[in-house]
């Protein structure tokens, strides 16, 4: 499955053991549709992790567009009162940058590489 979406803030890392970490963060999609012949837009907000490796989260970064590959998982959680709820997540399997990270250590520094993309290398997929 892939969804394209603009990231809604700064990637984050946490720590799952002494070993594993994982890179989460929230994309927005947007679906434009028509109702009674009104242009309307629809904002679903998905949560996502990665577990390939941490490496990616400081290029990953409020604002920018991103493409993703991998699979929905559900994961069930209880809330104040007790009762079993469950939330959706994406699992992230790869990442293409489709705008530039705001990181400046990323941003091109010769005139002519202005308009390149940064896109991961293979060790982010």
């Amino acid at each position: 499955m892939e969804i394209t979406g603009r990231l809604v803030a700064d990637a984050t890392v946490r720590a799952v053991s002494e070993e594993k970490k994982v890179t989460g963060f929230r994309v927005a999609i947007n679906r434009n549709y028509k109702s009674q012949g009104e242009n309307k837009q629809e904002t679903a907000f998905v949560d996502c992790t990665y577990w390939r490796g941490d490496g990616i989260a400081p290029y990953l970064t409020k604002g920018m567009v991103v493409q993703l590959s991998g699979f929905m998982t559900a994961e069930p959680w209880v809330n104040r009162d007790g009762e079993p709820m469950a939330s959706l997540k994406f699992r992230t399997e790869q990442i293409e940058m489709l705008t530039p990270s705001a990181n400046k250590a990323d941003r091109p520094s010769q005139a002519g590489d202005r308009n390149k993309v940064l896109k991961p290398s293979e060790k982010f997929n």
